[in-house]
């Protein structure tokens, strides 16, 4: 199967149904596969290889997607945050794109089409008549994701990695007609491509919010009547801040929360649930690389840990749940073999929805069909995974995967430092936040402030450091490298 099937299933299933937008001006399902058709004989007359996607939460997302679906072209939507600079050296990458975008002038040179503009022409435009065919095996989507270098690689989800992945876990119009989603993880997040199918899948309407504050969250949730909600860990403490705030509790239309993309406080979780009694609770985990999430932690397994007397059971409510049952994990030691019950190692995943696989490095698939996912954890005696930390030295804020050696250029560009390393440090808020450890030259000083204006000069706001600390030198292995697990730890034990 393809997207296009997904598609079809949908605009004939759910015809009349509002599933995108608002109940009075929303997409049907029958308007949807329309305006997608119209959309794909624009790609189709362009010639376009690849169609970029450069733009906020809304409509447009799943018409874009769907419209490069049904031609058998890559859909790439990209980080609108990033610099021009690193926009533009993605977008070269591309043959002959198209860029669907709210601002034209990012990528000179390219032939691009304005959000609305494009909402306009899949509106009054004619369908394509005459399409390819597409085969499972075509890219369908492409996301860029950075590991421990700054340079971004292109993840590659095929068609039959995507629907391996709804098939597996979503019922077909399982949804009950009122029931409705809010979605505000970027377009550029693999959350936000397996929330889009997904729904669309199960005939649950799908209402964007762009710009995500609590408040603004909250009284969606209740003017929609939202059902289900997806945030990350950062959204879910604001959320439980405002409701603190106001003295209120959860809305009650809320019947599941599901959360994921970074770790959360186990304090801040205990208070969500207290704050949504009627709410049942979800930890996905997951990657891009996965076509989504691969385990999840349950409703009953969060209520059961809050009111376990039991240790073993009440540490559950930190683990990342089980895995789903169309895929495999394991637990790898050293030497590759399965690891003991609780002996922590490399978590390894196989199956139907695992690409794992980069444009520009090729599968990094085993023989035996393992992709290591470059999370370090361990399974306990029920099997509920807990995932310590990445195995490479990436971090997560908020649910943002921030590489540092990105932000350690720019520190070692300054000529009065000597050496510098950048590490994630534990956050109730963030996951993790940004800390930065500097050497100076003998007979120079910064303060903390000029150090971040120095970045934020160079770099976004959310990749300058919250924390640095100057040293006299960086701890090191015999052979010379920063041994970032005792830099973090220096700053843990300070703050504890």
């Amino acid at each position: 199967m393809n997207l296009t099937m997904l598609l079809d299933m949908v605009a004939e299933g759910m015809d009349d149904r509002v599933l995108v937008g608002d109940l009075e001006t929303g997409l049907t399902g029958a308007e949807l596969k329309k305006r997608a058709l119209v959309g794909a004989g624009l790609i189709l007359s362009e010639g376009s290889d690849t169609v970029v996607f450069l733009g906020g939460n809304g409509p447009v997302f799943p018409v874009a997607l769907f419209a490069a679906s049904l031609t058998g072209k890559p859909f790439l939507p990209i980080n609108f945050r990033l610099s021009d600079e690193q926009l533009v050296e993605i977008v070269n990458r591309q043959a002959n794109p198209l860029i669907i975008t709210d601002n034209p002038s990012r990528t000179p040179g390219k032939r691009t089409i304005t959000l609305e503009e494009f909402m306009a022409f899949t509106a009054s435009g004619e369908p394509a008549t005459e399409l390819p065919e597409v085969e499972p095996e075509q890219i369908a989507v492409l996301l860029m994701t950075s590991g421990t270098t700054a340079a971004p690689k292109s993840a590659v989800l095929r068609h039959q990695h995507l629907m391996s992945y709804i098939l597996g876990s979503v019922e077909y119009a399982s949804a009950d007609a009122e029931d409705a989603t809010i979605v505000s993880v970027p377009p550029y997040h693999i959350a936000a491509v397996a929330n889009l199918l997904s729904n669309l899948y199960a005939g649950r309407r799908i209402f964007y919010l762009d710009q995500f504050t609590a408040r603004e969250w909250l009284s969606v949730v209740r003017e929609q009547k939202i059902t289900n909600a997806m945030v990350v860990p950062t959204m879910l403490v604001r959320i439980v801040e405002e409701l603190h705030a106001t003295g209120e509790q959860g809305p009650p239309s809320l019947r599941s929360m599901s959360y994921g993309g970074a770790k959360i406080s186990a304090r801040v979780l205990a208070e969500a649930l207290l704050l949504f009694p009627e709410t049942g609770f979800v930890n996905a985990y997951g990657l891009t690389e996965t076509a989504s999430s691969i385990a999840v932690l349950g409703p009953e397994d969060h209520r059961d840990a809050v009111n376990s007397d039991d240790p073993l059971v009440k540490a559950r409510l930190a683990s990342v749940g089980r895995a789903l049952p169309s895929v495999e994990i394991e637990v790898h030691d050293e030497n590759g073999q399965p690891a003991a019950v609780g002996e922590v190692g490399d978590i390894m995943v196989r199956g139907p929805q695992v690409a794992g696989e980069y444009l520009e490095a090729g599968s990094r698939i085993n023989d035996d069909g393992w992709f290591p996912t470059r999370d370090r954890g361990y399974i306990d005696e029920g099997g509920f995974i807990f995932v310590q930390g990445r195995a490479d030295d990436t971090i997560i804020r908020g649910g943002e995967n921030i590489a540092p050696m990105e932000i350690e250029n720019v520190i070692a560009a300054h000529e009065w430092i000597a050496d510098c390393a950048v590490a994630g440090v534990p956050d109730e808020e963030w996951g993790q936040r940004i800390a930065a450890f500097i050497v100076m030259k003998p007979g120079f000083t910064l303060d903390a402030d000029e150090l971040r204006q120095w970045v934020r000069a160079k770099l976004r706001s959310s990749k300058t450091p919250d924390e640095i600390v100057f040293l006299e030198e960086l701890p090191t292995t015999p052979t010379g490298k920063v041994l970032r697990r005792n830099l973090v730890q220096m700053v843990v034990d300070q703050n504890s």
